[in-house]
């Protein structure tokens, strides 16, 4: 009995201990959990969560775009204007058959919605889109057109050749279609039936008689709401235009006196965009800011000096080919335009087909002093008997560097010791109307394309039919007959060949001295977008905006 109870105690101690023991490991070591039983989940609608964003704010776009210029305004008038600015002006506020894609040098569509030319190239027919108006909202049809034409025909102005060379007569058959027969095939008649004496003007305008200061108008993308001549023009977009509405409603143009002006306008924020003409050197230091853009516009913008053949003692090509032979073109181009312009030696622009460089063949890169003394002697001139000339230059038009470009020619033919140069300047309207009337001896003038070909750089100038506006007075024969038979050639070659000869006669015969080639510069905000400037260098209006916020 006391062996059993022995036993049963000892039972007990020993559970007792193991119990002990597994009470100290489980508190070192937690049971492991449980093995889950399967289920078949129930599952729990949810609402898909949408990702928050934050929105992109809408552009704020300027209802006004103010542009500074330096230039003019001649002649409101496509039947007498024939300078750069003024054709800008009009290409923004009239249009014509075609126009130019901006930025670019391809035409597309402009009143006219199609046109067609005849198997001999003779005839061309422009069918015009029906819902073409002038401001006013009267339509514009194909006599508007018609008549139009006929009065660049009829009044005679500077550019009307651009009509009268071409055309033999223009017909409206029907409201919406115009044929235009010509005196004889041009393969590159399109481009020159761009420009603006084939724009349609308001009924507005008399038949026979300029109006420098009309505010009539077009069919373009912009009306003139208000002009005061040299102080500024307002412009507003034409409410009745066909094409896509212009980016800016208005647009506003100031003239200021000088680049110096100019610039301080474009600092102060008076204007968005400084356009024609600051200095150089400003193009320079303002595109060291970064509140502004400066871009650089490549052209065929030349500079040249037109002679008055008839006019003593420059009507002895002697004395013509001295002035050429003395001229340092490369000094021009580092001295007074920072090397943002070239050389040039011909007329046609380097780089265009038909270019050669006729007068560095004729006279050399330049100066050639030695050769122009002899030409001055044989021309019965010597240092005590030295040949007087007068050079005109205008002050704003090509910008501020004109007394500079004329002061530096100036010394360069007294280089020779045989010249003696005054210089005389003009402001610009008055400056057009001396070259007009042919009272200037040689003047300083540039070139902005009417359309891009070699014609564009030989006719205007050396055709006599067309060339009034220079008061060159020159005329030959010869030439004459190679440029209107370049016009009707269809092959590229052969018509280069043509304009090769015409360049070599006009360094021999130097009724104008070509002095240099260059880009444009134009300088805007950072807030302004659309500026768009292609090959023809004319500023297209409809295309800028300004983001404000």
């Amino acid at each position: 009995m006391r062996a059993l109870k022995r036993t049963l105690l000892v039972v007990i101690v020993a559970l007792v201990i193991i119990a002990i023991i597994a009470a100290i490991i489980s508190m070192q070591y937690p049971p492991a959990p449980a093995t889950p039983t399967p289920t078949t989940p129930t599952p729990t609608p949810t609402t898909p969560t949408t990702p928050t964003t934050t929105p992109t704010p809408t552009p704020i776009y300027a209802e006004t775009i103010t542009i500074g210029v330096t230039d003019k305004v001649t002649d409101i008038d496509p039947s007498n204007a024939y300078d750069f600015f003024t054709w800008e002006v009009l290409t923004n506020i009239m249009e014509g058959f075609v126009k130019y894609k901006p930025g670019t040098d391809e035409l597309i569509p402009g009143i006219a919605e199609k046109w067609e030319v005849s198997s001999d190239g003779s005839t061309w027919t422009f069918y015009l889109k029906k819902n073409v108006a002038f401001c006013d909202g009267t339509p514009v049809k194909a006599q508007d057109v018609v008549r139009s034409i006929k009065r660049v025909m009829t009044i005679q102005g500077d550019p009307s050749w651009l009509v009268t060379e071409f055309v033999d007569d223009v017909v409206a058959v029907d409201d919406y279609t115009v044929k235009i027969i010509l005196k004889t095939p041009a393969s590159y008649f399109l481009a020159v039936a761009a420009t603006p004496p084939y724009f349609p003007v308001h009924p507005s305008y008399p038949q026979d008689q300029i109006v420098s200061d009309a505010t009539w108008g077009g069919a373009g993308p912009y009306c003139i709401k208000e002009f005061k001549r040299d102080e500024y023009l307002v412009l507003e977009a034409n409410p009745y235009y066909h094409g896509d509405k212009p980016k800016t409603k208005t647009i506003i143009i100031k003239f200021y006196r000088d680049a110096t002006a100019l610039r301080l306008a474009l600092e102060r924020g008076e204007v968005d965009i400084a356009w024609r003409t600051l200095r150089p050197q400003d193009y320079v230091d303002l595109a060291k800011n970064p509140n502004f853009v400066v871009k650089s516009v490549p052209g065929s913008f030349i500079r040249y000096i037109i002679i008055n053949v008839k006019m003593d003692p420059v009507s002895n090509v002697l004395v013509r080919r001295a002035i050429a032979a003395a001229i340092n073109r490369s000094e021009l181009a580092e001295k007074v335009f920072f090397n943002t312009m070239t050389p040039l030696y011909s007329l046609i622009p380097a780089g265009m087909w038909g270019h050669i460089e006729a007068f560095k063949e004729a006279y050399g890169p330049g100066p050639d002093i030695e050769l122009a003394k002899k030409l001055l002697r044989e021309a019965g001139y010597s240092e005590t008997n030295k040949l007087v000339i007068e050079l005109w230059y205008t002050p704003t038009h090509y910008g501020d560097t004109e007394a500079d470009l004329a002061t530096l020619i100036k010394n360069q033919l007294e280089a020779t010791g045989m010249i003696s140069v005054e210089i005389k300047s003009a402001e610009w309207a008055t400056y057009v109307d001396n070259a007009r009337n042919a009272r200037m001896m040689l003047s300083l003038f540039g070139w902005y394309p009417d359309y891009i070909d070699p014609d564009d750089f030989t006719s205007p100038f050396l055709l006599s039919t067309a060339n009034k506006w220079t008061g060159s007075q020159y005329a030959n024969p010869t030439v004459d007959e190679l440029l209107r038979e370049a016009m009707v050639k269809v092959d590229q070659g052969e018509r280069a060949k043509l304009y090769e000869q015409v360049q070599k006669i006009l360094a021999e015969e130097v009724p104008f001295i070509p002095l240099l080639q260059g880009n444009l510069m134009i300088v805007y905000a950072k807030n302004v977008y659309g500026v768009e400037i292609g090959p023809p260098m004319l500023l297209p209006y409809w295309t800028i905006y300004k983001i404000i916020g």
